[in-house]
């Protein structure tokens, strides 16, 4: 099965549209106030209008209140969550809407005993450990990740058009996440960036 493509951190319209042309599957928003990637609830809205159908909408959050995640919600069309902090398995799953738990990899990390923690996840994504929330658009040792943990991946993490290809390759992922690895600067993406890394995960189909 090929890979899915989530393009992360829209900050513009512009570059959702430019996401969207190269052939991205998802595209995230981030809702954590001390990202530079962050979108108030106006913003997020205004981009949210410009997805056009069977593209999915994923909010990213952490440790968020459960009221700040309910009034986005409310707010904005998400059809996926993504949980990026220290939430447990009864908050993840109390919104009633898909999630994904975000896994912050380091050696002597069981990913397998990680996964079963969140038997509700769709998937788990996988992110380096740096200090704070975020993968800070470093890898992480791809040689961690056990053969199977479970649940459906989605690779994150220092991911470039230059590196995908062999990640996916070698891990073979539900999906790929990309934020840094396609940007000018943080919530300003490249268009040329986000095509040649699309066209880098779909040369590793078949």
């Amino acid at each position: 099965m090929k890979p899915r493509i989530k393009i992360c951190g829209l900050t513009r319209i512009e570059d959702l549209q430019q996401a969207v042309q190269a052939g991205a599957d998802a595209l995230g928003l981030v809702f954590y106030p001390p990202s530079r990637r962050c979108v108030d609830l106006p913003t997020a809205a205004r981009l949210a209008r410009g997805v056009p159908p069977f593209v999915s909408i994923v909010g990213l959050f952490v440790n968020a209140d459960p009221a700040t995640v309910r009034a986005t919600l409310a707010a904005v069309p998400i059809h996926l969550l993504q949980l990026h902090g220290d939430e447990d398995e009864a908050y993840c799953r109390q919104f009633d809407r898909p999630y994904i738990k975000a896994a912050r990899v380091r050696p002597g990390m069981d990913l397998v005993q990680y996964a079963a923690a969140f038997p509700s996840a769709q998937a788990i994504l996988l992110d380096a450990f740096v200090d704070g929330y975020g993968g800070g658009g470093r890898m992480f040792d791809w040689s961690l990740v056990p053969p199977s943990v479970g649940k459906p991946l989605i690779l994150s993490g220092g991911l470039t058009a230059d590196n995908v290809g062999e990640a996916v390759r070698r891990l073979r992922p539900e999906a790929v996440d990309v934020s840094s690895g396609v940007e000018l600067s943080k919530g300003v993406k490249d268009a040329d960036k986000m095509r040649a890394f699309v066209a880098a995960v779909r040369a590793t189909e078949g």
